[in-house]
């Protein structure tokens, strides 16, 4: 065991500023392998299966309880369970669909021709062929981890991503109506655009783009879709005249909380190993958090308002975002610039552009994770530099790599902008979608569920 951590810590270092400009995901990275060259036997690595495994727990907990209290905390106190109800619902969802054929799709084998650019097909539906003794490789030749392992850390990120849309349309949709957009959504949107970006076959991933824990899969996929459908589903009963303040920003805190630990599966995770890169993802992790919590109420205190807790929070989760595809793509000082950078805009996308143009994004999903989301995936070209304290090569071009980021976030804009419309248009023809008016104003809690939160 000795001898292979040697061996996996040497190509690590050989390797790394190749694989470092790459999405690290598991099962393709084997396609980078020349055929000629002489690879060392395959082993798993029980230090790096047992990171696996915890990371995709600590993502499981960003969506319940994390994402759950912390949107559910932002709504008014009729509409708690409610949201809470399709989070968690949403989630599980998404983890069946994975299994059935989510993960055939977004990693499966190649489709012919052209087709693989945007999608892989049917050969693993329902989990064929895959077995405890599946392994999928990681960044370091010869070590890798189980396949279920792989699975299930994808499927969590396939799980949070469906839950994130949801923040701008709670309060007045209805559950069966998020089911079935939920289930079109995942199918046209999520699938392909994970498959683009961290596929070996797929379109981006061919084009070098820099997303190390879902800046475009993730985050730009959400918000852009999150903006969408609420303005499909249209304002709630009163917006804008009306207030609608948080029932309990003591929840939203606590869901922050959540959600931060939880974020160093999400990134340091996408690592696949425990090894240095996981290391630069954790500190990145921590240090442009920090800084997006704090400028967020700088912005505030410059806008002539006190420094919020509800600002803090968002500052926090903004900055989260906004490191996801910088995370191991960046040295640590440019993850506290693109954190703060992506804070103060999201701060002013939240408070000056949404209301200007006057859209209802309930719990402002596209104005922290849609522009945050952006900032990040194209600022991760900026940070990427060696001579930003970036891991890229000393033969970094910054201008290409920007015209790549720049193609992903735009294409990333486009697909979810059109499977949105798709996917919420086959809810309304076979649900309706929005509750009665009746409904809105009793509250989703009674209305949908026959509950209320508090007594």
């Amino acid at each position: 065991m000795k001898h292979v951590t040697k061996l996996a810590t040497g190509a690590a270092g050989l390797g790394l500023t190749l694989f470092v400009a790459l999405p690290a995901w598991a099962q393709d990275a084997a396609a980078l392998q020349s055929p000629a060259s002489a690879a060392p036997a395959a082993t798993v690595n029980k230090g790096d299966t047992a990171w696996m495994l915890t990371s995709t727990v600590l993502v499981m907990m960003m969506i319940l309880p994390g994402l759950a209290l912390f949107y559910g905390g932002l709504t008014r106190a009729k509409n708690m369970l409610s949201t809470m109800t399709q989070i968690g619902a949403a989630a599980c969802l998404a983890m069946l669909i994975w299994v059935m054929y989510g993960y055939s799709l977004a990693f499966g084998p190649d489709v012919s021709g052209g087709a693989s650019n945007f999608i892989s097909g049917l050969g693993k539906a329902f989990l064929r062929g895959v077995t405890p003794a599946s392994k999928s490789a990681t960044f370091t030749a010869g070590v890798e981890i189980p396949e279920y392992v792989f699975i299930c850390f994808q499927m969590t990120f396939a799980a949070i991503t469906a839950a994130l849309v949801l923040g701008s349309v709670v309060e007045r949709m209805k559950f069966s109506a998020v089911m079935a957009f939920v289930a079109v959504w995942l199918t046209i949107v999520y699938f392909p655009i994970a498959h683009m970006v961290w596929a070996s076959s797929g379109l981006f991933f061919k084009a070098g783009a820099l997303d190390f824990a879902g800046g475009t899969v993730v985050h730009i996929n959400a918000g852009v879709s999150a903006l969408v459908a609420s303005l499909i589903l249209g304002k709630r009963i009163g917006y804008p005249t009306t207030p609608m303040p948080p029932h309990s920003l003591t929840l939203t805190g606590v869901g922050t909380g959540l959600l931060w630990v939880g974020w160093f599966g999400f990134n340091a995770g996408s690592a696949l190993e425990a090894n240095g890169s996981a290391g630069l993802a954790m500190i990145n992790t921590f240090v442009a958090t920090a800084s997006g919590g704090l400028f967020w109420m700088l912005a505030e205190r410059l806008a002539g308002h006190k420094g919020s807790a509800l600002g803090f929070c968002s500052g926090i989760v903004a900055g989260l975002v906004a490191v996801t595809p910088a995370a191991g793509n960046s040295g640590p000082f440019g993850a506290i610039v693109l954190g703060a950078i992506a804070s103060v805009v999201c701060f002013y996308a939240v408070s000056v552009l949404k209301p200007k143009l006057g859209y209802d994004d309930a719990l402002d999903a596209f104005g922290v994770h849609g522009i945050g989301g952006m900032i990040g995936a194209i600022g991760t070209a900026v940070v990427y530099a060696p001579s930003l304290g970036g891991p890229g090569a000393a033969d970094y071009v910054m201008s290409s790599k920007l015209l790549v980021q720049l193609g992903a976030v735009a294409t990333t804009i486009v697909w979810a902008t059109i499977g949105t419309v798709i996917a919420m248009y086959v809810a309304k023809a076979l649900t309706g979608l929005r509750v009665s008016k009746e409904v809105e104003q009793e509250g989703l809690d009674l209305g949908e569920h026959g509950e209320r939160a508090y007594n």
